[in-house]
């Protein structure tokens, strides 16, 4: 999976393939292996954060749509971007990655094969634009 966001005009780096156990190995460590869920340096995580969010006191806002509230964390290594659901995205430095662990209250998460699938079906692709879903 290569992590793809709008946020910066330099190429994006591929993310570290992780290593596959041969199909000679136990089923059961292989079925172990698969459900485990990514982690590491090249692991994309994501949050629905259906409240507002304040930074500094000031409320976060799109600038495509004003939306609010209602955004879609995504954390890769250090950095957290801020998705909206009219699919406006950006970096925002003001989150860490301590801020982002902070937030999770629940440790098991789905899976999905791509950013782009994992957008599609959170409904941050766009299809909401303008629709605020609780």
């Amino acid at each position: 999976m290569t992590l793809v966001l709008r946020t910066t005009n330099r190429p994006a780096e591929p993310t570290p393939v992780l290593s596959v156990l041969p199909a000679s190995t136990d089923p059961l460590l292989q079925l172990e292996y698969e459900t485990q869920p990514p982690s590491g340096p090249g692991a994309t995580r994501c949050l629905s954060h259906p409240r507002e969010l304040a930074l500094r006191g000031i409320p976060v806002m799109c600038t495509a749509c004003r939306a609010r509230r209602d955004w879609l964390l995504i954390n890769h290594g250090r950095n957290v971007w801020v998705c909206c659901r009219c699919s406006n995205q950006w970096l925002e430095p003001e989150i860490s990655r301590a801020d982002f662990d902070a937030l999770i209250a629940i440790p098991d998460g789905t899976t999905y094969p791509s950013v782009e699938q994992g957008l599609a079906a959170l409904g941050f692709d766009g299809a909401f634009a303008g629709t605020y879903l609780d």
